[in-house]
């Protein structure tokens, strides 16, 4: 079988990836898909910057959206769904353009991930209820006396990979330790990558930040927050969901509370994406 090429636009947040992948959609016939943690929930589209609709009208984009806010999407979860979109679009002689800043949904497609079996949805279930109304030290606790090799490997503040490992056990009757100790499961042979990085020179990238902030409030970011908050009160979406790690929220809520200026609202906003632009630039150059 020839080769398949899958194309990668990889780069921190507010780099640009997104208008190179639509001008490489135009070229090679492309759909665009989603490879952000964040963008990939039915909410926040504005404040997660998921692509406005003159983008989505450029160029076919998929996986934005696409999930319940009270859905855990880890990178195992990803690459499941992710899979058969490509094998369908390559069947299609289409290109398949993986666009995104999620580095570990980029390293899960191109390396593959330890053999564990599906989660049962019960036990996902019941998952995400623990993540939802019990502590960090009661979630850690659970974790320690089930599988004391993982919650002595992991951080005991990180809720979604203690909850990880303790579905896991709870599924499989086995450690994700021993999961993690057999050998990865690849994409398929014929695929091939072509994996482009985005990466501005620091201020560029800065300032492109703290712009699309800006942008951010004009395009109505508080009210799409005030929404969201209506949908957790109303009980449609559950209190510690992932989306609620979205850059600016906790700091446009604190502005919505009477608990700080809107200037310094957008000020920390701000300082939040840049900081977490350089996290996710260290991490394209040491594992890419």
């Amino acid at each position: 079988m020839p080769n398949s090429n899958i194309h990668i636009i990889a780069g921190p947040t507010a780099s640009g990836k997104s208008a190179h992948a639509i001008e490489l959609a135009q070229e090679r016939d492309g759909v665009i898909i989603n490879c952000d943690s964040v963008q990939i929930y039915d909410d926040l589209p504005i404040l997660t910057a998921q692509p406005p609709p003159e983008d989505k009208e450029a160029a076919p984009h998929m996986l934005y959206g696409a999930l319940h806010p009270n859905d855990i999407c880890s990178a195992g979860n990803w690459r499941e769904m992710v899979i058969p979109i490509i094998e369908d679009i390559l069947a299609r002689e289409q290109t398949p353009i993986i666009c995104g800043g999620t580095g570990l949904y980029i390293k899960a497609l191109m390396q593959g991930l330890s053999p564990i079996p599906d989660i049962p949805n019960e036990v996902r279930t019941r998952a995400i209820e623990i993540q939802d109304t019990e502590t960090i030290e009661d979630i850690f606790a659970r974790v320690e006396a089930r599988d004391p090799v993982m919650a002595e490997r992991l951080d005991p503040k990180n809720r979604a990979r203690l909850i990880r490992a303790w579905e896991v056990f709870e599924a499989t009757g086995k450690s994700l330790a021993e999961w993690q100790a057999q050998p990865l499961q690849g994409p398929p042979k014929h695929w091939n990558f072509n994996v482009k990085k985005i990466i501005p020179e620091r201020d560029v990238l800065y300032a492109r930040c703290n712009k699309r902030f800006e942008i951010m409030l004009e395009r109505g970011a508080l009210d799409e927050v005030a929404t969201f908050d209506k949908r957790i009160a109303s009980g449609d979406v559950k209190t510690g969901v992932p989306l609620n790690k979205a850059l600016g929220l906790k700091y446009l809520r604190a502005y919505m509370a009477d608990e700080i200026s809107l200037e310094e609202a957008t000020t920390l906003s701000q300082t939040q994406t840049r900081q977490y632009a350089k996290k996710q630039m260290t991490w394209l150059r040491n594992q890419m």
